[in-house]
């Protein structure tokens, strides 16, 4: 069976690599390995999310799907609490390992070990579509509802990806969603609380 991103304990080799990336304006390396989503650097959907955004300079920023960490630690050197999760242990391992060689504080964790009382003024995502519509579904309304009352959403999705239809039944679901932007074949999209 073909392994994926989105499996707990990757069984591929954990060949590890430095890649760099430039976000706001800063040149940064990471370190990433197979097993991980965009193990070759950073993907286009994710770069699209963050040129559209300028850097959050405070409050609590989860990063749902966290990969090897280039939304969260960037977002963390801006000086936000920032709380990167992921179901890929992997992932998280980087996620640490690339905070630390930025010299910044991220928590990570797998989303069972979130304290249930966390609430984010922001959620920066690039989705993990390919997990299924149902899981993906089920991935938005797990998270969402962690909003403060003025929170939001910031979520980038591939149009052919079916960014317009999970538009629809974000909306459908009572959830607010705007699409902000579209750049390269990539909507980005707002989610508020209702």
């Amino acid at each position: 069976m073909a392994e994926h991103y989105f499996d707990g304990s990757p069984a591929s080799e954990d060949r590890r690599k430095d890649v760099t990336a430039v976000v706001w304006g800063r040149e940064m390396v990471f370190t990433t390995s197979g097993g991980v989503f965009s193990h070759d650097g950073l993907d286009k959907a994710t770069a699209v999310l963050l040129r559209h955004y300028a850097a959050p300079t405070a409050g609590v920023v989860l990063d749902l799907g966290c990969g090897w960490g280039p939304i969260a630690c960037a977002v963390a050197t801006t000086g936000a609490t920032v709380w990167a999760v992921d179901v890929n242990e992997r992932a998280l391992e980087l996620t640490r390992l690339n905070a630390d060689r930025l010299g910044v504080t991220v928590h990570t964790a797998l989303p069972d070990d979130v304290p249930d009382d966390l609430v984010v003024d922001e959620i920066w995502s690039n989705p993990p579509i390919r997990i299924g519509k149902q899981a993906l579904h089920d991935l938005l309304l797990r998270w969402l509802p962690r909003l403060s009352p003025t929170g939001v959403a910031r979520l980038v999705v591939g149009k052919n990806l079916g960014a317009d239809s999970l538009q629809r039944w974000l909306v459908a679901q009572g959830w607010p969603t705007e699409r902000v932007g579209s750049e390269q074949g990539f909507r980005i999209l707002e989610v508020r609380r209702p």
